[in-house]
């Protein structure tokens, strides 16, 4: 198998897994999104729990996964950090809105600028896994004084291009029009979810979790985002951010495939070239889902991050 077709199983595994894994939006909720902040008008797109005091952190979590994500995050860092953890409308048993947005991932980025303006947080820390990530990157690019020091989970600024090098957002977008609309289809088999699931975390109690959250997901939501990312290239945006940047990113997942550390890690390279300040460092045995992977090498890189002070911003 070529590096290219073990790049597209990569991306098929990272993007396509969640919404195969959907059901209906009626699904049940989880204990974990049930208990969150109930949406206001101002930010529709999402919900937020606050737990913990001191320096604030936003952590955002990645495609069909609620807040709850976060929870060992959470419980580690809350004495020291407000934790302000976000869990996004349709995904993992939150409620959904009404109808996807023509442009939700791009509204969901501004609702979030607003809600750090609102509730006047200075230059938070930011943590986001996966499409998390993204969003982490498009806030500081779009805003770079709003924001401070960014920790990105196994994402990327342009998700086709790990796939074609020569990837754009337009000649992407027929693709990825494909691929909204075939999400909406019936799900796989609970046996198929777990198949697929296993290819982006290594325990089974986890696979079985993730399986859940993607199950309680909304289609059109999940359908909308995937369409979203697929389209939106912010490799050239990302040269706007001046904060420390923390990428961590991942690669045992498709080491089975033929991949190499070296050559997973030549893309992530490549696509956060421009970043001013970027530190990325590469799990060895971690798959997308790397804080339940190598739960401790994940803790001993975020304990050194939040320690780090923002950077004045002209």
């Amino acid at each position: 198998m070529t590096y290219a077709a073990q790049l597209r199983r990569y991306s098929a595994l990272l993007g396509l897994l969640p919404a195969l894994l959907t059901q209906p939006a009626h699904a049940q909720k989880t204990p974990a999104a049930q208990a969150a902040t109930t949406a206001t008008a101002a930010h529709p797109t999402f919900t937020v729990k606050v737990t913990g005091h001191g320096r604030p952190v936003i952590l955002i979590p990645g495609l069909t996964c609620p807040g709850a994500v976060w929870d060992e995050t959470v419980a580690r860092y809350q004495g020291q950090y407000q934790c302000h953890v976000v869990s996004l409308a349709g995904f993992g048993g939150v409620a959904p809105q009404q109808a996807a947005p023509a442009h939700l991932l791009q509204d969901t980025r501004d609702q979030l600028l607003a809600y750090i303006k609102a509730q006047k947080l200075k230059q938070p820390l930011v943590i986001g896994h996966s499409l998390g990530g993204f969003l982490a990157l498009w806030m500081a690019a779009t805003e770079p004084t709003a924001i401070g020091p960014l920790e990105i989970v196994d994402s990327l600024p342009f998700l086709p291009a790990s796939q074609n090098p020569a990837a754009t957002a337009e000649n992407s977008r027929a693709q990825a029009e494909q691929m909204r609309q075939q999400m909406g289809k019936s799900p796989l088999s609970p046996a198929a979810r777990r198949q697929m699931a296993a290819g982006m975390v290594t325990d089974t109690a986890r696979i079985t979790q993730v399986a859940r959250w993607g199950a309680a997901s909304d289609p059109a939501t999940t359908a909308q985002a995937m369409y979203d990312m697929y389209t939106t290239d912010l490799r050239p945006e990302v040269a706007r951010i001046q904060q420390p940047v923390l990428v961590l990113g991942t690669w045992a997942g498709y080491a089975a495939y033929g991949a190499t550390r070296a050559g997973v890690q030549g893309v992530f390279e490549q696509q956060y070239a421009p970043l001013p300040h970027l530190t990325l460092v590469m799990s060895e045995k971690g798959k997308h889902f790397v804080m339940y992977d190598d739960t401790a090498w994940y803790f001993a890189q975020t304990d050194a991050f939040l320690k780090q002070p923002a950077v004045a911003v002209r």
